[in-house]
């Protein structure tokens, strides 16, 4: 893999995982404060994991197709 692939991989998996953290502390965290670290953990990763992979990455990657050029992703 190109290091400008890897880059744009690493940004695209960046934009989602920020704002999903974000959201999930914002509306758990006070919940999940009663847990221990390790209990927390698994709870976030858990379910944020599947959601990158499965949604919120191929969401990005949608939008960048619609509204970057082929020419400037190559």
């Amino acid at each position: 893999m190109k290091t400008k692939m890897k880059l744009m991989a690493s940004l695209k998996i960046w934009a989602v995982i920020y704002p999903s953290i974000t959201l999930f502390l914002a509306v758990f965290g006070e919940a999940l404060s009663v847990l221990p670290l390790y209990q927390r953990t698994f709870l976030l990763t858990i379910t944020l994991v599947p959601w990158i992979v499965f949604v919120g990455v191929p969401f990005v990657d949608r939008v960048l197709q619609k509204f970057v050029p082929e020419s400037v992703k190559k």
